[in-house]
């Protein structure tokens, strides 16, 4: 486990390693603001770091991260929205060309989506109502594969809750307008911890497919 002083020591060798070397890009950062390409939204999970999977500078992505990787459906009540906010800045304020839903497997929020976590009484109550913005993509996976193995709807729980998430991107009125536009462009994206594989999601065929091999540098001739 990582203690408070070897993040300290992180730190400092960030400092010698990354912002000195970098100096002038680090200034123009903060003298200029930001002006990312590409809003993230990712998992929570300490596992699945954005920036170090896409190997990505600083300023390069818009990052959220919240448990599970969830966009909830456009709406105006309630009184706290962390992520809508962030999108709603994202795509009006920075003006971000792509959108990109990062989906992981061994998902412990998508677990607890399928376990049924908080119906007795389990936690504080806050993680139960989140998980189950996510409930269509568990109920179309339960429907669909009823006699399949924990793991295997896992996975495919996984996936749809990209699925989900994508469909809840567009009831957001400037999203939606900016796609159907060209402005915005949206991806699903899931990343395969166990193999480090990263697949993407084809809205014309319903399937995901690697992005790695298909992306490989050629050899010189």
């Amino acid at each position: 486990m990582t203690s408070i002083n070897e993040l300290i020591r992180g730190f400092q060798r960030f400092r010698v390693k990354s912002f000195e070397p970098n100096r002038e890009l680090f200034n123009r950062l903060a003298m200029q603001g930001q002006t990312p390409r590409t809003l993230l939204i990712g998992c929570s999970d300490s596992r699945v770091d954005p920036a170090i999977l896409t190997d990505s500078a600083p300023g390069d992505l818009f990052v959220v991260r919240n448990v599970a990787n969830l966009i909830p459906p456009y709406e105006t009540g309630g009184r706290y929205h962390g992520t809508s906010a962030a999108v709603e800045f994202a795509v009006c304020n920075l003006q971000v060309a792509n959108i990109i839903i990062l989906g992981h497997s061994r998902c412990g929020g998508i677990r607890a989506l399928l376990e049924g976590y908080g119906e007795n009484d389990e936690g504080e109550g806050f993680i139960a109502p989140w998980v189950r913005i996510a409930a269509p993509a568990r109920d179309e996976v339960l429907r669909r594969w009823p006699d399949a193995s924990n793991e295997f709807r896992q996975r495919a729980c996984e996936r749809a809750g990209i699925r989900a998430s994508l469909t809840n991107l567009m009831t957001f009125p400037f999203v939606r307008q900016r796609v159907e536009d060209g402005r915005l462009s949206l991806y699903g994206w899931y990343y395969d911890l166990e193999n480090g594989e990263l697949m993407q999601y084809d809205p014309e065929k319903d399937r995901f497919h690697d992005l790695y091999f298909g992306l490989m540098p050629t050899a010189a001739a």
